[in-house]
């Protein structure tokens, strides 16, 4: 079965006019569908391209606003704008998520209850939802609790680094996916010389091929590009190190690892 990425967002760390949505996918296998980050901007094109009622689950990297502020939003539309299931919506995300929503809204948590439902994230943790077993790392986002994704059905397997630095985690989940979503915040610099400290619990473009290419992946998608790298210099520089396909993540785009080409776009 094939596994579709829709990239509903790939800026950071925040919206601009070229990137005005932050990171945030969708996972589709078959009638399964889960919501990969919920970074600003997002819910807008997920609503462009499916219903929220379709969404059997949200999966949460971190608790960065980059990576969570339109759950908030997503609330809303459940509660308020009545696009819900009726069912409450699990959301698997490193624990405090509940919480720290239910205190930017001045509510206590069980408000929340009617319409998501929170559970924490460990290690190793595997969770089945429909068609799809989401296999969840704890990677190194410095001391940030954080988590990559490995997403994998009857036939096919898509992973995420989500935000980290280089580190075993990552190397064990991305190993042989048909599919890496891998951030590229930013360029290693080419002396040498270690990456600015904003950046030292990111991965480069270089860092993101490189990884690509150790785990033997079929095809690479690079996003979390901050300003001021441009996509082009990190599709060349992820192609230093990975000979195989890669795409740039842009809102709306679709990426199906049962027609991955074999040419760069």
């Amino acid at each position: 079965m094939t596994i579709e990425l829709v990239v509903l967002g790939s800026g950071t760390p925040f919206p601009t006019p070229s990137a005005p949505a932050c990171s945030g996918y969708l996972l589709r296998s078959g009638s399964s569908t889960v919501w990969v980050d919920t970074g600003p901007g997002t819910l807008s094109n997920l609503l462009a391209t499916t219903d929220l009622a379709a969404v059997d689950a949200i999966w949460i990297s971190h608790l960065h606003a980059d990576h969570t502020a339109d759950l908030v939003l997503a609330l809303y539309a459940l509660d308020d704008g009545g696009l819900g299931s009726g069912t409450p919506v699990p959301v698997l995300a490193p624990a405090g998520l509940r919480d720290r929503i239910a205190a930017f809204l001045g509510k206590p948590p069980v408000v929340l209850d009617p319409f998501l439902t929170f559970h924490d994230l460990r290690d190793d943790d595997r969770h089945v939802i429909g068609g799809l077993t989401l296999l969840s790392r704890r990677v190194d986002h410095g001391d940030v609790e954080a988590y990559a994704l490995r997403a994998t059905d009857a036939d096919a397997a898509v992973a995420y680094t989500g935000d980290s630095r280089a580190c075993p985690a990552l190397s064990a989940i991305a190993r042989d996916v048909d599919l890496l979503l891998a951030q590229a915040n930013h360029l290693a610099p080419e002396d040498g010389a270690p990456p600015p400290d904003a950046d030292r619990v990111h991965l480069s473009a270089d860092a993101a091929g490189d990884l690509a290419h150790r785990a033997g992946v079929r095809a690479l998608v690079i996003t979390h590009i901050a300003p001021p790298t441009s996509p082009a210099a990190a599709l060349d520089r992820a192609a230093r190190g990975f000979d195989g396909p890669i795409h740039i993540a842009t809102a709306r785009s679709v990426v199906a690892t049962g027609s991955l080409g074999r040419s760069r776009r």
